[in-house]
């Protein structure tokens, strides 16, 4: 089953206000639906490496200076793959899809998706999960939006114990500035390892008229000293098609990519892993 070939128009994104009287309904929710590249929160953007103390006491300080230090391991996830299944819908329009896939990061860094199967509506794989994998491919290692010092403010909130008896710091996040990707929410590292186990939150400004509110929740799994990704959900509330939901989940983490890609194929996957079929 060949479900690699649709290419996306880097151009199709919001719709103005004075083009929607010609619209057909169709076409408005296909263009509606193709400004989620932008809403749908890029899931493991790169971490910054520099931070100031904003702290009277130096606690919080301490806490994100190993954060960001053990943060930094993060490039040995390059040459990994895992499994990952996506669940996407538009209930208004009672449309619905979920793609099986594995997921590899090349030594470069490149991500692709070998699809193992799709099911579901067409407008939901092609301008829902497939403008969500060409967002990840363009957001990761995106330092501009980065949970760091220079992109948020942090506000220690105490230690926590989650439900499975782990010690967690809880920290209240805030946007330095009002920008797509970058949301207001909170975020929980591990106890032992002061890598991220889960983020929540909302985006601080939303990419399109048609949006009124971005809500996303995500969380690693901790291996051989790495923040594994295990889920992110995602809610977009929409002013024309009520709300959009889409849920991820990794699986099957290997260290060891199964098929290191080409040179040839690397340069392929730039447009395959962003694209689904028609």
């Amino acid at each position: 089953m060949d479900l690699l070939n649709w290419q996306i128009d880097p151009s199709d994104g919001v719709v103005a206000s004075k083009e929607l009287g010609g619209m057909r309904a169709t076409d408005l929710n296909r263009r509606f639906l193709a400004a989620l590249l932008a809403a749908v929160l890029l899931p493991f953007a790169g971490f910054g490496k520099d931070f100031e103390s904003e702290d009277e006491n130096g606690q919080s300080a301490a806490i994100i200076s190993k954060f960001l230090q053990a943060t930094q391991k993060h490039e040995v996830l390059r040459g990994a793959s895992m499994e990952v299944e996506i669940n996407a819908s538009v209930p208004r329009l009672k449309e619905n899809g979920k793609l099986h896939a594995l997921r590899s990061i090349s030594r470069v860094g490149q991500i692709t998706y070998h699809v193992l199967a799709f099911q579901g509506d067409n407008t939901v794989k092609k301008d829902v999960i497939g403008r969500y994998l060409q967002a990840e491919q363009q957001g990761e290692g995106d330092q501009s939006l980065a949970i760091s010092p220079v992109n948020y403010k942090f506000k220690y909130k105490g230690e926590k114990t989650t439900d499975k008896g782990k010690k967690v710091f809880v920290f209240a996040l805030s946007p330095r500035k009002k920008k797509i990707g970058l949301f207001k929410g909170e975020m929980w590292l591990d106890g032992s390892t002061y890598l991220p186990v889960y983020e929540r939150g909302r985006l601080v400004k939303n990419p399109s008229i048609f949006f009124k509110q971005v809500n996303f929740e995500r969380a690693f799994a901790i291996r051989n000293g790495l923040a594994v990704p295990s889920y992110m959900n995602s809610t977009i509330d929409t002013r024309v098609i009520g709300k959009v939901e889409l849920n991820v989940n990794y699986s099957k983490f290997s260290e060891s990519a199964q098929d290191e890609p080409s040179e040839t194929s690397e340069a392929q996957a730039v447009l395959l892993h962003s694209s689904l079929a028609k």
